[in-house]
């Protein structure tokens, strides 16, 4: 019995699949694959052993991209972040400056949830602070539960698409698109959430607001100024940092791994101002970056192997032909990609649909003439949901782990859904408004090098002063 080559990108992606429900790891589950039906196609003639001989020359490239050495710094940036004591300031103050409202503590927690997404870029560090802080005092003051936990963890999700999100850079490597250009698409999509999140709470103080009622005045501990000044102790730093780490991208002063760096001394700097830094908290936010970075570049390596594989039995071929002929053009092509990436991620992380997918789905796109930096930012956005999952979310388990007793994990589960909801509805959003992305991108002069002539003209001299190379 002959094997036609057809058949093998089919039985290679299906192969994946049958891994990832056993429960391999993703990253050997990759490179096993990868490796197996390459012996195999060598076998059966589809391509040469010295094909595979590109293998170590794409490995030693992953680990010489600088663009990913940007990861374990925002990865540390985030991991001192979240021990130095920064969100229980800005948490305190701000709910204290929202209490009076009807919905305020909800309002603070998304706002904050917004500030910690630009200065941490990690979802575990924006849910337990705000969980931790913000939850007691919603459940002592009679905020609805479902309410109460899925503004949490939907406030922290936020993180996956506000810049310096980690997706970003990974999505940015993946795409050949500068994390500059990811970060500014990412401002519309990460203020259009914010605002969405916003609709929603005003919404429900409006018509159920037993469900979000303000605080009473003798949980109202500052006023006035002192209040003010709180609220501003915990912003400026946070703006600062910000500007520091995003500011001198888009400026084009530094290089998203100069940045991060930065903002991992900057980081240091604030867990100092705040009395919280010590050699302890640096181990740990070292260990915890060691680890991520670790898995990133595993997942990475074995994401290759398959990949190489995969365009050497023409699988690129065949995700094209089965894509490109999807109704609806361009449109439909989207609508179908963030359908299937949205039901993916009940099972995978993000670095696992950005390292498997993406390289899949990107020559596609730009064959359709997708802005791929577009792309990039609708699938970012669409990822996020990923947190919000029940019963897979990540988000949803950090909860659960810092939540009291009290809290069913229904309440939890059921609370998620609306929010998950709001984050469809800014992937169509995106997907019907793509100015909500490339509005905010520098698109240069729109002068294409290539028909820029220069013309020098002639000197009007006498013939007999002439240099001889204008006789």
């Amino acid at each position: 019995m002959t094997i036609d080559m057809d058949v093998m990108a089919p039985l290679m992606f299906g192969g994946l699949v049958v891994f990832l429900l056993i429960g391999f790891p993703v990253a050997f589950s990759l490179a096993a694959v990868g490796l197996f039906f390459g012996f195999v196609s060598i076998e059966l003639g589809f391509f040469t052993s010295a094909y595979l001989g590109n293998l170590p020359l794409r490995v030693f490239g992953i680990v010489q991209n600088d663009l990913l050495l940007s990861i374990p710094f925002f990865t540390l940036m985030g991991a001192i972040l979240e021990r130095c004591g920064l969100a229980e300031d800005l948490l305190e103050g701000t709910g204290q400056l929202f209490g009076k409202v009807p919905g305020g503590l909800a309002y603070a927690v998304i706002l904050v949830g917004a500030v910690l997404g630009a200065i941490t870029g990690t979802v575990a560090a924006s849910v337990i602070a705000m969980g931790m802080i913000s939850l007691p005092i919603m459940m002592k003051y009679g905020y609805d539960m479902r309410i109460a936990t899925g503004v949490i963890a939907a406030s922290g999700t936020i993180t996956q698409v506000i810049p310096p999100s980690l997706v970003l850079i990974v999505l940015g490597d993946q795409l050949g698109k500068s994390v500059g250009d990811m970060y500014a698409g990412a401002i519309g999509p990460s203020i259009l959430q914010v605002l969405l999140f916003i609709l929603f709470i005003a919404g429900v103080s409006i018509f159920a607001p037993h469900k979000v009622p303000p605080l009473p005045d003798e949980a109202l501990t500052q006023r006035g100024w002192p209040l003010i000044w709180r609220v501003a102790k915990g912003m400026v730093p946070s703006i600062v940092l910000i500007f520091l780490v995003l500011g001198t991208i888009f400026l084009g002063l530094a290089t998203p791994t100069e940045a991060g760096a930065m903002g991992a001394v900057g980081a240091i700097g604030l867990a100092w101002a705040n009395g919280r830094y010590s050699w302890t908290l640096l181990r740990q936010a070292m260990e915890n970056t060691m680890r991520i970075t670790a898995m990133v570049i595993f997942i990475l390596v074995g994401a290759t192997v398959f990949s190489l594989v995969f365009q050497g039995v023409d699988g690129s071929l065949w995700i094209e032909h089965m894509l490109m002929k999807l109704p609806g053009g361009a449109t439909g092509f989207l609508i179908a990609v963030n359908i299937f990436i949205f039901f993916l991620a009940f099972f995978l992380d993000f670095f696992e649909i950005a390292f498997i997918v993406i390289p899949l789905l990107a020559p596609v796109a730009a064959k359709l003439g997708i802005d791929l930096v577009w792309f990039g930012v609708l699938i970012c956005v669409n990822m996020q949901t990923s947190f919000m999952h029940p019963p897979f979310g990540f988000a949803l388990f950090y909860l659960r782990g810092i939540a009291p007793k009290e809290v069913r994990s229904s309440d939890i589960y059921w609370g998620a859904i609306p929010w998950v909801i709001l984050q469809l509805v800014l992937v169509a959003i995106v997907i019907f408004w793509p100015e909500s992305v490339t509005y905010w991108i520098d698109r240069g002069t729109g002068v294409d090098p290539s028909t820029v002539r220069i013309e020098v003209p002639l000197p009007d001299l006498p013939e007999d002063d002439a240099p001889p190379i204008f006789k």
